[in-house]
């Protein structure tokens, strides 16, 4: 997902291929990687994260600027209705293009709402808990700390910045669908729009950072947008190879040296890049 989102914006920005762009991200994100190991994905992270909050930050303000502020976004949004909601003799249901009512809701209603609130409550819960202690991506990251205290004092610090996006992204992404209604809303607009068959969803939050930004500011937000994919990549690749290194490695060769399983980390590194971009070659020529 990350490595489809990343693709995305390259594609708008610089016009590559989708699968280009995909093979390319992943080559830079697996040679850092795997010469800097775990020091080089955690000093890149920290920057990457100054670098994610003030771009989007800065695009939020574009946004909301954009619609009239909260208010008016609000409304404009309940009213974000396509122009084109016929086509080749077929009426598409209000359902497929009309904002729902609690669009703005958290909560949402038990039966008929899309994220029923019992499944936010107590399945979202469950599956946040699994993530942030116990997901090898974060658990990693707590061992590596200098004390107990500065990995306490990360932990909290990280629940504060998972408020952010609520505002800095969910929100522009909305707004996103107010300026660009038709472009955004039925699949049969999807392929004249950006060409895919099914949404173009996906090309909302990207479309606002090219539409909107000046060029100075749009490389930023492009600085953002590789910063959060390559932050995810590189976590799955040290992930990866320190399991393998630690809990295998080590367990067929009890006598290895010190060396042998850093030696044996970057190896999965490489071959997990090499079946990634293989699979990247499969699919695009399965596409075409």
């Amino acid at each position: 997902l990350g490595l489809y989102s990343g693709a995305i914006f390259i594609q708008l920005a610089f016009g590559l291929n989708l699968y280009l762009a995909i093979f390319i991200l992943l080559i830079v994100t697996a040679v850092y990687t795997i010469t800097g190991g775990l020091a080089s994905v955690i000093y890149t992270d920290t920057l990457q994260a100054v670098i994610m909050v003030i771009g989007s930050a800065i695009l939020m303000g574009f946004a909301f600027h954009e619609v009239g502020g909260y208010e008016s976004f609000i409304e404009k949004y309940m009213n974000a209705i396509p122009s084109v909601v016929e086509r080749d003799n077929l009426t598409f249901s209000p359902s497929c293009y009309t904002p729902q009512a609690d669009s703005f809701h958290i909560f949402r209603d038990a039966i008929t709402g899309d994220i029923p609130w019992p499944g936010m409550i107590f399945g979202m819960t469950i599956l946040a808990l699994w993530y942030w202690c116990a997901d090898q991506v974060i658990v990693q990251r707590c061992l590596s700390g200098k004390n107990m205290t500065h990995v306490k004092a990360a932990c909290i610090m990280c629940g504060y910045l998972k408020l952010l996006p609520m505002f800095l992204m969910v929100m522009p992404r909305m707004i996103s669908r107010v300026l660009y209604t038709d472009g955004l809303c039925l699949p049969s607009e999807c392929m004249k729009h950006c060409g895919s068959e099914t949404s173009c969803s996906d090309y909302a939050y990207p479309t606002l950072v090219l539409e909107l930004m000046p060029n100075g500011l749009r490389g930023l937000m492009l600085s953002v947008m590789l910063a959060s994919l390559m932050s995810t990549l590189t976590s799955i690749f040290n992930s990866a190879s320190t399991l393998f290194a630690m809990d295998l490695y080590t367990k067929l060769r009890k006598k290895a040296s010190e060396k042998e399983p850093l030696i044996a980390g970057r190896d999965l590194c490489v071959c997990s890049q090499f079946y990634a971009n293989l699979s990247v070659l499969v699919c695009y020529c399965l596409k075409v």
